[in-house]
C-alpha cells in the first residue's frame, strides 16, 4: 500500500497523483482535503481543512520559519494530522508520497514511514524544503535530467528520479487541429490562469489582447476567464499557451530551463503591452517540434516505476 497526500490548493498536484496513480503496481490510497477525483484506482481519506476560519488567530504559522503553515491552536490542522497518523497506524504503507507539504512529509518520517517528496523548481533552499527534500528516500523532478535544477545539494540529486514533465493529457491523442495553412484564421493565444490564484490583472490581460491584432485570446481559469474541466481541446486549438506564475520562483525557474535548451520564449514577467506582438510572433516561430525533450510522454509511468522500486527494495531488506 502507498500513500498519496494531495495538496488542496490548485488542481495540478490532484492531476499529477492521478496521472501516477494510474500507473502504480500497488494500491494507492488518496489522502487530501479534495474530493476523490473521478477514476481514483483506490481508497481515498478525506481530511480537514486547516486554512479556514480567522487568519487573525492562526498565530505564527512557520514557527519560527522551520515549516511552510502550521496554524497555532487550529482544530482543522490537528485533525487531519491526527487522521494522516490514524490511517498510517491502521494501514502501515509502505511509502508515503508528499505532494506536496513539508508537514506532511515529517509527520510521515516521524510515524517511521518511508517518504517521497513530489519536487519542485524555484527556490527551494529554506529550511522546511530543505527538511523535506533531506528526509525524503525519493524526490521525484518532472523535469528531464538534461536540464536540471541549478544549485541542488549533491545528496539531493543522488536520490532523484527525473521523469519529465508530464500532465494527465499524456497519451491523449489530439484534438483535430484547424487547417493551419488557412491564412483567413486567427491566430490563437490561450491563456491558463489555473486555479489556485492569479497575479495578472484584468487590465493587462485588455491591453494584451489590443496590442495583438490578429490573435485570438482565450483565458480559461482565474475570476475573469471560464473554467474547463478539460482544456485539452482548448490546448490543441492553441498556438501560444502562456502560463501563470506561481510560488518560490516555480514558473520563473522552469522558464530559464525552457530558454537554456531553446524550448519555449520565455518573459520575465508579464510584458507591455506594446512588446505582445513581437513576443508572440517569436513564440509561433519557435514552435513545439521539440517539446518531447520537455515531456517525453511517460514521465506519469516512470514516476510510478520509481515508487515501486522503493517498496521493492524495501520489501527485499
Amino acid at each position: 500500500m502507498i500513500g498519496y497526500y494531495v495538496h488542496h490548493h490548485g488542481s495540478g498536484h490532484l492531476h499529477r497523483a492521478r496521472s501516477i496513480a494510474a500507473h502504480s503496481p500497488f494500491p494507492v490510497t488518496g489522502l487530501s482535503s479534495l474530493p476523490a477525483p473521478q477514476g481514483w484506482p483506490g481508497p481515498w481519506v478525506s481530511l480537514p481543512r486547516d486554512d479556514d476560519g480567522d487568519p487573525a488567530t492562526f498565530g505564527d504559522v512557520t514557527a519560527g520559519g522551520r515549516l511552510h503553515w502550521a496554524p497555532v491552536l487550529h482544530a482543522g490542522l490537528r485533525g487531519r494530522m491526527a487522521r494522516i497518523a490514524e490511517w498510517v497506524a491502521a494501514t502501515s504503507p509502505a511509502l508515503l508520497v508528499s505532494d506536496v507539504s513539508v508537514e506532511v512529509a515529517l509527520l510521515a518520517r516521524l510515524l517511521g514511514t518511508p517518504t517521497a517528496v513530489a519536487a519542485m523548481r524555484g527556490e527551494r533552499g529554506d529550511a522546511p524544503h530543505r527538511t523535506a527534500y533531506d528526509l525524503a528516500e525519493l524526490l521525484l523532478a518532472p523535469w528531464p535530467s538534461t536540464l536540471p535544477e541549478p544549485g541542488w545539494p549533491r545528496h539531493w540529486r543522488a536520490k532523484t528520479v527525473h521523469t519529465g514533465a508530464f500532465s494527465r493529457f499524456d497519451g491523449r491523442s489530439p484534438a483535430p487541429p484547424e487547417a493551419r495553412a488557412d491564412r483567413t484564421r486567427a491566430r490563437r493565444v490561450l491563456l491558463l490562469m489555473g486555479s489556485g490564484g492569479r497575479d495578472v490583472s484584468a487590465a493587462e490581460i485588455a491591453a494584451a489582447r489590443a496590442a495583438s491584432p490578429g490573435w485570438r485570446w482565450t483565458t480559461l481559469g482565474g475570476p475573469d476567464g471560464r473554467w474547463e474541466a478539460d482544456p485539452w481541446p482548448a490546448l490543441c486549438a492553441a498556438d501560444v499557451v502562456v502560463p501563470q506564475e506561481r510560488p518560490f520562483g516555480e514558473q520563473a525557474a522552469t522558464g530559464r530551463a525552457l530558454a537554456r535548451d531553446r524550448l519555449a520564449v520565455v518573459a520575465t514577467r508579464w510584458p507591455d503591452a506594446a512588446d505582445w506582438a513581437a513576443l508572440l510572433e517569436q513564440a509561433y516561430a519557435r514552435g513545439g517540434d521539440r517539446w518531447s525533450r520537455w515531456a517525453p510522454g511517460d514521465g506519469a509511468a516512470r514516476a510510478a516505476r520509481a515508487l515501486a522500486d522503493v517498496v521493492s527494495r524495501r520489501e527485499a531488506a
